[in-house]
């Protein structure tokens, strides 16, 4: 039967070539903690990258020995994955990676997209939380569904994830009040 479903992405490029470039994208993933690059690549890196951390939380000598072969700088991120990666994800199910689409990067208007492993120092969701929550306390409204959600969520697994959204959204009420303060100078 001519077409049917694909098992991957090609990306279009021949095997070798497509095999290379996720390498890269995973090995930048684990070494910033968060990458930008376009959708259809950032869905395939991920299913890479979930491996390589289910990989990380077995920690036998086999999953060290495939962790090698994929990154590109083995010596910096093998240690780095049977590290703290590990340490982070040990009791998350699954689902250790985000993809969120953004508005597109290139001239061609390629769907873009940012890759980032959840409950990092990079989590865009959990600064985004943080800064809802000081929004509507300086606003003094309540906790919206939606919000609560979203706390809900980002403070699941994360160890000690209501202390450090709380210092998070701390720290964002009061740059919102410096930027305010900033603001009514200006018009003066």
């Amino acid at each position: 039967m001519a077409g049917g479903a694909l098992k991957y992405r090609h990306l279009g490029r021949k095997s070798s070539h497509r095999q290379a470039l996720l390498r890269n994208l995973v090995t930048s993933l684990f070494e910033h903690e968060s990458i930008s690059t376009t959708w259809p690549k950032a869905k395939e890196a991920q299913r890479l990258a979930e491996k390589l951390v289910t990989m990380g939380k077995k920690n036998t000598e086999a999953s060290r020995r495939r962790a090698t072969q994929i990154f590109f700088k083995p010596l910096n991120l093998v240690p780095k994955l049977f590290g703290p990666i590990r340490d982070r994800y040990l009791t998350r199910p699954g689902g250790y990676t985000r993809v969120l689409r953004i508005e597109p990067l290139k001239q061609d208007q390629a769907p873009s997209a940012i890759l980032e492993l959840i409950d990092g120092p990079k989590d865009i969701r959990f600064a985004m939380t943080a800064r809802t929550l000081a929004f509507q306390r300086a606003e003094e409204k309540e906790v919206n569904e939606i919000t609560a959600k979203n706390i809900k969520k980002v403070t699941r697994y994360r160890e000690g994830g209501e202390d450090a959204l709380e210092k998070a959204a701390g720290n964002a009420q009061t740059k919102q009040e410096g930027e305010g303060r900033e603001a009514e100078s200006k018009a003066r």
